[in-house]
């Protein structure tokens, strides 16, 4: 399973808890700076149970900003030691989103989280496979898959098959899988399966028997 690595801005976000953590593909990193003189004794005893899958960062000085370029400086060397990882940044501060678009655009899964629990990998699908196809089907792309819509997903979808030219896949599984590895493997399978069909649906992609024919629009 991907390793997960949570970076959790302590000055922003105070969580009482990380159980949600206890799993073993989970890293996590406490970042606390001088004003952090008290910890939640559930989140140090959890630190401690966690053994080698978690540790605190400490800041000796305080500044502006200082705990974000250290939490951003620790982000980078994780993604260059495990660059499949999937980095999560858990803060309120909206600062970091930029980074968070420019680590996706290298195709490093990334996100912000304002708590741990509105974590990606802990929200339940907003698109259901309950076999509702036409208009319905077509209201559901406006709702929400953790940060992103699937009308988010698609335009993701589609440009990564720009740029994939000649090399795009050409059979229906392989396009599906394609669809899986860029929008996130913590996209459930409904949500591929409905960001497919859209992308039929609108015209982009069309089936000629077991072959794909692409017609992206102009842009």
């Amino acid at each position: 399973m991907r390793t997960n690595y949570v970076l959790i801005d302590f000055e922003s976000v105070q969580p009482k808890s990380l159980s949600l953590l206890a799993a073993d593909h989970f890293r996590v990193y406490v970042f606390i700076g001088p004003a952090n003189a008290k910890l939640p004794r559930e989140v140090v005893l959890s630190v401690h149970a966690f053994g080698g899958r978690a540790e605190y960062v400490e800041l000796e000085t305080a500044g502006p900003n200082a705990l974000d370029f250290h939490l951003a400086y620790y982000l980078g060397k994780l993604v260059a030691t495990d660059p499949s990882g999937f980095f999560h940044i858990i803060s309120k501060d909206k600062g970091f989103d930029p980074l968070v678009v420019h680590l996706k655009g290298k195709d490093i899964f990334a996100a912000r989280s304002q708590s741990i629990e509105d974590m990606p990998c802990f929200q339940q699908p907003a698109v259901r496979g309950d076999g509702d196809t036409g208009a319905s089907s077509q209201k559901r792309l406006d709702q929400p898959v953790g940060a992103l819509t699937v009308d988010d997903l698609i335009k993701l979808v589609i440009d990564d098959l720009r740029k994939r030219k000649a090399a795009k896949p050409r059979a229906q599984k392989t396009l599906k899988s394609t669809i899986h590895a860029r929008c996130g493997r913590h996209i459930s399978a409904e949500t591929i399966d409905a960001v497919y069909a859209a992308l039929i649906e609108r015209g982009y992609v069309k089936v000629d028997g077991e072959k794909l024919i692409y017609e992206f629009p102009a842009g």
